[in-house]
């Protein structure tokens, strides 16, 4: 077995970190940017891929039968990585946005 605190964390910190690189690429897109902008947001999605690959362990392991205790701290992590997930969504079409912009 593993962890389930740790596990948590390591889901929220990758989570956490794939936000921030989404915003990141925003700001080097508006300042027209855009290689630095895909490279940070490929960076982003390695993040969510991690913290993705995670939440499948925790669900892999509750095979459904309550197994995982649900505590606060994992539903915050699950906050966590399903706003990286929309932050990825909305910033990748909002690059493009500036990109068609700029050109």
């Amino acid at each position: 077995m593993f962890d389930l605190e740790e596990t948590v964390m390591g889901l929220i910190i990758n989570a956490g970190m794939s936000r921030s690189l989404c915003f990141e690429a925003l700001r080097q897109a508006r300042a027209g940017q855009f290689t630095e902008a895909d490279d940070l947001l490929r960076q982003a999605a390695e993040a969510a891929n991690a913290a993705h690959a995670v939440q499948t362990r925790l669900i892999e392991a509750d095979e459904g039968e309550g197994k995982i205790p649900v505590k606060l701290i994992l539903v915050h992590a699950q906050d966590h990585l399903m706003t990286a997930m929309l932050a990825r969504e909305l910033v990748t079409e909002l690059i493009e946005l500036h990109r068609k912009l700029a050109a």
